[in-house]
């Protein structure tokens, strides 16, 4: 029950530390390009679940996993947040419900391919594998989160 309330709690402040963390909404900072929020926040999971797999191989404490998953919690909670905040930015607007159908068609495909590899992980190679194939699997959604626009209306504007 902690973990349900916990997690909506952190949703429901996710505009407010979204906003927080927000720079100038220029695509560029110098000759450098200014990531998205959605390439923040899953390098941000993915340095969590790494920190926590690496945590968990020098001590085997019930403590380390349980404040690290409520680490991991929080920060996934904001990027569920951002994310449904996402689709319906990036839809388009003749196509929206087509959008959000497509997204969490996907949504819950990737959480079927994940439940079952990281449960045959697990039971093959134990947690801190789990983990460590989690963070690479992270780590590749960083690399494409790299390439989002920094606002979902700059998608928009270009479109047109």
């Amino acid at each position: 029950a902690f973990w349900v309330i916990g997690y909506g709690g952190v949703q429901s402040i996710a505009p407010r530390l979204l906003s927080a963390f927000s720079s100038t909404p220029s695509d560029s900072v110098g000759k450098f390009r200014r990531p998205s929020a959605a390439f923040t926040w899953v390098l941000a999971l993915s340095v969590t679940t790494l920190i926590l797999a690496m945590l968990l191989s020098l001590w085997e404490s019930e403590w380390v996993l349980v404040i690290g998953l409520l680490v991991f919690g929080a920060i996934f909670a904001v990027n569920s947040s951002l994310h449904s905040y996402l689709i319906v930015s990036y839809a388009d607007q003749d196509g929206v419900s087509l959008d959000v159908g497509f997204y969490y068609m996907a949504n819950a495909m990737g959480r079927l391919i994940g439940t079952v590899l990281s449960g045959y992980v697990y039971v093959n190679e134990g947690l801190i594998a789990c983990l460590m194939v989690s963070a690479a699997m992270l780590f590749m959604a960083t690399v494409i989160s790299y390439q989002l626009p920094t606002e979902p209306s700059m998608r928009r504007q270009s479109a047109n």
